[in-house]
């Protein structure tokens, strides 16, 4: 069940993204940040938790989960130091992501040349 579970919510997230695209005139970029936001904006309200307990892997591979991250460690580290945790706790949870992001992201761009 819970395989079932996690492929619905992936699946909802993909097709929301799908709509967007094909019915606006956003661009990828523009779609990957507002579910970026909306992840936050659950966050903030304990909705994005409660998400996770009912989808549990599904509701943690999407991009909205990136946003749940930001905020989840901004709002930590801001009840130990204050409006300045904001900035220092955002990136603890996503470090690690976003550092292999970069790292991978230099290597496939040492190894491969672009077509031109």
């Amino acid at each position: 069940m819970n395989y079932i579970m996690a492929f619905l919510f992936s699946g909802l997230v993909c097709f929301l993204a799908q709509m967007i695209y094909d019915n606006s005139k956003l661009t990828p970029g523009h779609i990957t940040s507002l579910f970026v936001v909306i992840g936050s904006f659950l966050d903030l309200f304990h909705i994005y938790d409660k998400l996770i307990e009912i989808f549990h892997a599904g509701a943690l591979i999407p991009i909205t989960s990136f946003g749940h991250s930001l905020m989840h460690g901004a709002m930590a580290a801001t009840k130990q130091y204050g409006i300045f945790g904001i900035a220092m706790g955002m990136f603890d949870l996503t470090a690690a992501g976003i550092t292999a992001a970069i790292l991978f992201g230099f290597l496939v761009a040492i190894i491969f040349k672009p077509k031109s």
